[in-house]
């Protein structure tokens, strides 16, 4: 019997293919896969977005206004260095997007992201558990470096 199909569905008002178009311009291994019209039809506005970012298969769809999404669902995002939490926290933020806390960040589109350093669920796995969440809960944008000085018991 063949594996099923899994992807993460989206529900945007009206503006599918531009968010899908842009979070493809986020990641190295991104792509749209198809577009399918509103009825059929090759012009106009999408109805299905497919798209893939770093091999995890979406679809976004331009669905009204009767539903939003909302931070219950989020795209998690493990990064290895500042650099790179630094440039997709400011890519995600722009025209629109605001920060929460913890890492947490809303789109301009009202989808949720975390933008996470791949060092903290290693740091959260230690003895230095307390100390290193306790910095994660007093910051915004996570900070490797801060994270690291925590778990090693220094106040950065």
């Amino acid at each position: 019997m063949p594996l099923p199909d899994i992807c993460t569905a989206l529900w945007f008002d009206s503006d599918a293919e531009a968010a899908a178009r842009y979070y493809c311009t986020l990641f190295p291994d991104a792509r749209i896969v198809a577009v399918h019209r509103q009825m059929g039809a090759a012009q106009g506005d999408a109805f299905i977005v497919e798209f893939t970012l770093m091999g995890q298969r979406f679809q976004a769809m331009n669905g009204g206004a009767q539903y939003r999404l909302t931070p219950a669902v989020s795209v998690s995002v493990l990064l290895d260095s500042q650099d790179e939490i630094d440039r997709l926290w400011a890519a995600l933020l722009r025209d629109g997007g605001a920060a929460n806390r913890c890492g947490w960040l809303t789109d301009r589109w009202g989808l949720s992201w975390q933008i996470v350093p791949r060092a903290l669920p290693r740091l959260l796995a230690t003895d230095a558990a307390g100390p290193v969440l306790q910095a994660m809960m007093g910051m915004v944008k996570l900070d490797i470096a801060a994270l690291e000085a925590a778990a090693a018991g220094n106040s950065a």
